[in-house]
């Protein structure tokens, strides 16, 4: 068995550091143009170069989103960005537009081409148009079944990639109209307002200003928005069939989901690559995953069918509340003290739980905490402020603390 890519979203440095240090392969971020997903922080053109060379520094892949649905005007200075992308190392451009392939293809010689799940790519005969254009790598549209990724794969020479984690648009392959219609802001050109996460409620016709709330859980009626999608079951059948990348969504996500699914999908890609036979999923897995924002899990399409009919072995993820509340940025041997930049108030007092790049979860007991200028206090109230925390013995860089609600 080929073992597959873990390639994991980086919104921004700090997401991209997470990405590496948690075990991703190759990581895919964007630029200050072109991108679908402005509202990602993102890399300003001086990041990029810096951006690249961290994660080479760690033998992990870059590839660049210039995935937009262009209009004329935005192929001015396109030409000379793709050459730029090409000459800082990245290892791959994704594109969805073809006429941008095109001008990749023949103005921009050298630089990988991988097209976005938004050209959805469906069948084989269009695998092999695509690469017969020039491209190396295919992301499938998130519409297909397991059967069709095989035929997919039997027939064409093309690497595939495949999302297995996160967020679905209603749409199909993401191709929505619903944003711009109702704010004047455009999902294909990377500006999506998720309307689709927005509260309704039904009316009829013939009762105008009578509304009838449509009822699905406690969190809210979320009509047109879908699940979001987990494979983790189905990795084994994924790497049989030939997939090359397994890809994790979330630019927008935060650092927190960003290490805590990178790590669950490393240890179970590993495991699967040393035993494919004995590949079972591991409960603390499911755990893991029940403690990153999600709306319930779905396996999609992938045991085909018209709709997202699938649940099996996701549905029963258990969610707990979970506040991340700080990074370890590093140990100070001199204090024999972690030091810790927050990100949500927490207390002296608590029991944190710990999430390490590699290996099983520790506790934290915060006996005390202190300043910066060494003086004791009794928490931890300011937006990223640093404190230290005594501790015996070193955590690794970029552990992350949370509450366990």
């Amino acid at each position: 068995m080929k073992k597959p890519e873990l390639l994991a979203p980086a919104g921004n440095m700090e997401k991209l550091k997470a990405a590496v240090f948690y075990g991703a392969d190759a990581v895919y971020l964007g630029g200050p143009q072109y991108g679908l997903r402005m509202g990602a922080q993102n890399f300003t053109r001086e990041e990029l170069p810096e951006a690249v060379r961290f994660a080479h520094r760690h033998n992990v892949r870059v590839y660049v989103t210039v995935n937009i649905f262009a209009h004329n005007r935005d192929f001015r200075g396109l030409r000379e960005y793709l050459l730029m992308i090409r000459d800082i190392g990245a290892d791959a451009v994704i594109l969805a537009d073809p006429g941008i392939v095109h001008l990749t293809r023949s103005e921009v010689p050298g630089l990988p081409v991988h097209l976005s799940t938004q050209a959805n790519t469906t069948n084989a005969a269009a695998a092999a148009f695509w690469e017969a254009q020039g491209v190396s790598r295919i992301v499938l549209a998130r519409e297909l079944s397991l059967d069709e990724i095989r035929e997919i794969r039997g027939r064409a020479g093309v690497q595939l990639e495949v999302f297995v984690h996160g967020a679905m648009c209603i749409s199909y392959s993401g191709r929505c109209l619903l944003s711009l219609y109702m704010t004047g802001r455009d999902a294909n050109l990377g500006d999506c307002a998720q309307a689709c996460r927005w509260r309704y409620v039904l009316m009829e016709e013939k009762r105008p200003g009578q509304y009838f709330p449509v009822l699905e859980d406690g969190r809210g009626t979320y009509i047109l928005s879908s699940r979001d999608l987990c494979l983790l079951p189905h990795l084994p059948d994924l790497a049989a069939a030939g997939v090359d990348s397994l890809k994790i969504e979330g630019r927008v996500k935060s650092v927190h989901y960003v290490a805590a699914v990178v790590k669950v999908y490393r240890e179970a890609i590993d495991r699967l690559a040393r035993n494919p036979g004995g590949f079972r999923v591991d409960p603390g897995w499911l755990e893991e995953l029940g403690k990153v924002s999600n709306r319930d899990y779905t396996t999609g399409f992938f045991s085909g069918g018209a709709g997202l009919e699938g649940h099996g072995g996701v549905e029963g993820i258990y969610r707990r509340n979970c506040t991340f509340v700080g990074i370890i940025r590093s140990y100070n041997t001199g204090r024999k003290a972690l030091e810790v930049e927050q990100r949500n108030r927490f207390f002296r007092g608590e029991t944190l739980e710990v999430l390490v790049p590699a290996g099983p979860n520790r506790r934290l007991e915060v006996a005390a905490m202190f300043d910066g200028e060494g003086r004791p206090i009794d928490g931890a109230p300011h937006p990223c402020m640093t404190v230290f925390i005594p501790s015996e013995a070193p955590l690794p860089e970029f552990s992350l603390l949370r509450r366990l609600d």
